[in-house]
């Protein structure tokens, strides 16, 4: 291991060709976290200016994603209400706040496995927390939720559904955020290792969104219900979107909900502690 003398008069590391322990590089990747965490104000300004610079010379800016959104909500809504045989002013709020909820997912998931990526000249060129990009993508994302949750409030307004235990809102908003940065880390990294994951990731979003309620109720299904909670993301968005439309949260959510989030919580930080040291060399 070769030393350099700073300026403070102890001897640095400036090689280490030594490699670390299993316990060493999990202390490297908490610290990795650690530092991201403190330049949170810095990932959330390089977020805001994603907007910007994506939405350069437009005049409407990102709400082109609402109207959007808006358009998809009306068309789909008043269709597929006529081939459910719902009511639409039940279901059409349910439409609008499951598209969008989805959207979020949907775009996060997609962006995550070129994040690391499609940073490869940050990467190489300046030394930087790894889950600074993390950060700066879910904030990102989160703008863009913010501009098409309009569309779910003025739905809301026109056919006046109130939300129900709002409160239950908040812990379902801080496991979508943990949910979200373990994704960004552990789909980020082997889609760095592995460019097939992207075009992957992508055809098994589109299986998953025919196959989740999202465009149809879940009492559709009968009494093949409770297979439904195998879905991974049926429960994450359930536990957002029942309270809002002013409906019950069975404990069941909850329980299904946690239970894939300490999943895969664990194995992003497997995964981030085994190989974050290699990210810098498959980008």
């Amino acid at each position: 291991m070769k030393t350099i003398k700073a300026e403070s008069g102890r001897k640095e590391p400036i090689l280490d060709l030594f490699p670390l322990s299993a316990a060493g590089r999990f202390r490297a990747a908490l610290a990795d976290m650690r530092a991201g965490l403190r330049l949170l104000p810095l990932a959330m300004t390089l977020g805001w200016l994603d907007i910007k610079m994506r939405y350069r010379g437009s005049m409407l800016g990102p709400f082109w994603l609402t109207i959007t959104t808006a358009v998809m909500v009306a068309a789909l809504g008043f269709l597929y209400a006529e081939l459910f045989n719902m009511v639409i002013r039940d279901y059409l709020p349910f439409l609008a706040l499951s598209l969008v909820l989805w959207g979020y997912i949907s775009t996060l998931i997609g962006e995550s496995t070129t994040v690391f990526s499609q940073e490869s000249r940050m990467i190489q060129a300046a030394r930087m927390p790894f889950t600074v990009f993390a950060l700066q993508a879910i904030t990102r994302n989160i703008l863009v939720l913010l501009h098409n949750a309009v569309v779910v409030l003025v739905v809301f307004l026109i056919f006046r559904v109130a939300p129900l235990h709002i409160w239950l809102v908040l812990p379902a908003l801080a496991l979508w955020l943990v949910d979200s940065f373990a994704l960004m880390l552990c789909l980020g990294l082997l889609g760095a290792r592995f460019r097939d994951i992207p075009p992957i990731v992508q055809s098994l979003l589109q299986v998953f969104f025919f196959i989740t309620p999202i465009i149809w109720r879940p009492e559709l299904v009968g009494t093949l219900q409770h297979w439904i909670l195998l879905d991974p993301f049926y429960s994450l968005i359930a536990i957002m979107r029942t309270p809002l439309l002013g409906e019950p949260t069975p404990l069941a959510l909850w329980e299904v909900a946690l239970a894939h989030s300490a999943v895969l919580v664990g194995f992003a930080v497997f995964v981030f502690t085994r190989f974050r040291a290699r990210i810098a060399y498959w980008v």
